[in-house]
């Protein structure tokens, strides 16, 4: 198996978002940014699947090890070779920053406050926006900004699906400032109780995911709509996630919410078109 294929395995499987937004890029450009998930998943990985806080540090130093001889041009994971063709357009820097989400994750399983959430966020969802809009082209510095709003708003997403599931590894990224302004006791979401004003919540926190990704959509220059249209695709399709959540009256504590592939790959098509 080639690195290539590694992680094409690892990132691209059929159905999945991320396959059809990037269904129709040029193959290269895909290479790279299937390359990056790929990535991005094997980090994902230490928190999921690691139940020793010991070793899952040691699956991040292991990465982090990584990281500094992908660009001394020793690395030997099957992802890292595949990044590798593609380290000119992928600073160490926001690659390194990604790693910082991840031992961030490792490090808590709560935020007090809008702030420190809103560090997170940057470092798992900013950074890596910035990196995917870089493999994907761009020739005004602005849409690397809009990257990062994207991608701060799709992190967002992510944390309202994933709440229930999220709850029972221990996990709640809500704020305890939140959760308090709302009344909303920490052990009713740990419980899996559903509740009016976890719905009020959850509402305002979905209304922050939108601000979000209507400013990253006005800030994107117009030039470069066509080159990051992967990128808006995948965002696209994850709002109207937020929407069927809402629809539901964010049911997701102990159910998991999701598009049909059919609906995604319709999402996708338009937004291609759109952007075209």
């Amino acid at each position: 198996m080639t690195p290539d294929q590694y992680c094409q395995d690892k990132a691209a499987q059929s159905g999945s978002s991320f396959y059809y937004s990037s269904l129709l890029l040029p193959p290269e450009r895909r290479r790279a940014l299937t390359a990056l998930h790929a990535w991005r998943l094997e980090l994902d990985a230490i928190v999921g699947e690691s139940h020793d806080a010991g070793l899952a540090h040691q699956r991040l130093d292991w990465w982090r090890a990584e990281l500094r001889r992908l660009y001394d041009g020793s690395a030997s994971h099957p992802v890292c070779l595949a990044l590798q063709p593609h380290l000119g357009l992928l600073p160490q820097t926001e690659m390194a920053e990604v790693l910082e989400g991840t031992e961030m994750d490792l490090a808590q399983s709560r935020y007090l406050d809008e702030i420190g959430l809103a560090r997170y966020c940057r470092a798992t969802g900013g950074a890596f926006a910035r990196l995917a809009a870089r493999l994907l082209g761009y020739t005004d510095p602005r849409t690397l900004e809009s990257a990062e709003k994207l991608g701060l708003s799709m992190q967002r997403v992510r944390i309202l699906r994933e709440v229930g599931q999220d709850a029972r590894n221990g996990r709640i990224y809500i704020p305890v400032e939140t959760l308090q302004r709302f009344e909303v006791p920490a052990a009713d979401i740990l419980q899996s109780r559903h509740s009016e004003r976890f719905v009020t919540l959850m509402r305002e926190q979905a209304a922050q995911a939108r601000a979000l990704y209507r400013e990253a959509l006005d800030m994107l220059p117009r030039p470069d709509r066509r080159p990051q249209r992967a990128s808006l695709a995948f965002a696209a399709i994850q709002h109207a996630l937020l929407d069927e959540i809402e629809a539901s009256e964010f049911q997701v504590l102990s159910q998991r919410i999701a598009l049909t592939p059919m609906r995604k790959l319709w999402i996708a098509w338009k937004t291609w078109l759109k952007n075209g």
